[in-house]
């Protein structure tokens, strides 16, 4: 900067969700420690965050408020966590399922949450063009449905918060055998430890209910809009799990259970130097 010159001011484009006092800096959200996300050092297994939205919680029933006045004002863009309070958005660790009434909104805002998990409800935001998940640092997974939002070309997410992500090659954790049948399976009282989510009731890939075929979940990592997504795919069938598109390039290219994956391993650019063995479906 030459000398005279006015300062400049970094527009925070997202809205701000930090907390005024910087001594309070993290009270709005929790510290996650799944995996170092700023050196590869991965260890040797991860799993998933298993909090349970707590649904009594001011945060979540404010949240809910909100979802509903946006799905009927038909608003073009959402920014729900700019309007919950630092305690409120820390209570908030996955979106409701009423965000598929969402249809009108273009571009969706969590900059700075405090989530674990995204519903596969996100698939049906048809209009949704630009997806904002930026600092949510202990988002490391999205659901598969996400693939469903055809117009989305535009995304902004902390990629080394991420399972198998290029920079640091995490690991995934590993899923549970499958075919788990469906009699000895709860829909709405999933264990998040185990299953990733709390409720999963249809197929990710071709929206039939899951029934006595099974439940078979796999993972893959696809580019949507902007970044490389590592995505859980609840299955119905192996004839759906054999319908997935290629994983994208330099990523593992098959479907797999993760665990101890062979992942192509990361260069000093960021990118992979090697390619990956594939892994057999259990």
């Amino acid at each position: 900067m030459t000398d005279g010159a006015e300062p400049g001011l970094f527009v925070n484009r997202w809205g701000d969700t930090s907390d005024a006092a910087p001594r309070r800096r993290g009270s709005y959200r929790d510290i996650c420690s799944c995996f170092d996300q700023s050196r590869p050092h991965p260890r040797a297994r991860v799993g998933f965050h298993d909090e349970r939205q707590d649904t009594s919680a001011p945060g979540w029933q404010h949240l809910l408020d909100l979802v509903e006045e946006a799905a009927a004002d038909g608003r073009e863009e959402f920014r729900p966590l700019t309007e919950l309070s630092p305690q409120e958005r820390r209570q908030v660790v996955t979106l409701p399922p009423s965000i598929a009434g969402l249809t009108a909104v273009r571009h969706l805002v969590l900059y700075g949450s405090n989530l674990v998990r995204i519903p596969p409800e996100i698939g049906a935001m048809a209009s949704l063009e630009e997806f904002t998940p930026y600092t949510s640092y202990r988002l490391h997974w999205f659901p598969y449905e996400i693939t469903r939002c055809r117009k989305l070309t535009r995304s902004t997410v902390s990629t080394r918060a991420l399972f198998g992500n290029h920079r640091l090659r995490p690991p995934f954790p590993r899923l549970q055998p499958t075919p788990a049948p469906a009699a000895d399976l709860d829909p709405d009282n999933m264990d998040p430890r185990r299953w990733g989510a709390t409720a999963i009731h249809t197929c990710s890939v071709c929206d039939r209910p899951i029934e006595q075929g099974g439940l078979r979940q796999v993972r893959i990592s696809l580019r949507v809009a902007t970044d490389v997504l590592p995505l859980l795919v609840s299955a119905c069938s192996s004839a759906c799990v054999a319908a997935l598109p290629d994983g994208a390039s330099d990523y593992i290219p098959t479907p797999h259970k993760g665990g101890r994956v062979d992942q192509p391993a990361p260069d000093r650019d960021g990118g992979s130097s090697e390619p990956p063995r594939t892994q057999e479906l259990a």
